[in-house]
């Protein structure tokens, strides 16, 4: 048996002594959120997508929220106290973040940057991010998210 490959997002979670369960699925980048949470037979409010913005000021945010929601950007924006925030263009996700699209994760990236929970997490027992790589997945208690990627719990959708 081969051993499990170990991402990054998993190597912090090991060096702060944080309990986590790794899941890999075969790797598609063309999986949509909804996919991958039947994929690990999980309830897409447990699972949670990842999302980078710029506001207005140039400051980069980061928004983790249910697969199968829309970040809303006039809340995103209020949360964040930016008079307006976009997605950013998907090529700059690599050079910003260290990820790729598809396996973009709140922890672990580059650079802390303002995260933002969306507020359901909170009421959970454990949820699903991405480990940082396409086919990879950590499931992690939400106080222990919220700890490791210095999150803020807003309503963001």
């Amino acid at each position: 048996m081969k051993k499990p490959e170990k991402t990054n997002v998993m190597r912090v979670l090991e060096s702060k002594k944080i309990s986590y369960t790794a899941h890999e699925y075969e790797p598609d980048a063309t999986l949509t959120g909804v996919q991958i949470a039947a994929i690990l037979g999980e309830d897409t409010s447990n699972v949670f997508k990842t999302l980078v913005t710029q506001g207005k000021s140039g400051q980069h945010y980061v928004f983790v929220i249910p697969v199968h929601a829309e970040l809303d950007l006039k809340k995103a924006a209020k949360a964040s106290g930016e008079k307006s925030i976009e997605m950013i263009k998907q090529k700059e996700l690599l050079p910003l973040t260290g990820y790729i699209h598809g396996g973009c994760s709140p922890i672990g990236m580059k650079k802390q940057f303002p995260t933002f929970l969306h507020i359901t997490a909170e009421n959970l027992e454990k949820i699903y991010v991405s480990a940082g790589k396409v086919g990879f997945q950590v499931e992690l208690s939400p106080k222990d998210l919220i700890s490791v990627s210095r999150c803020t719990p807003a309503d963001i959708v």
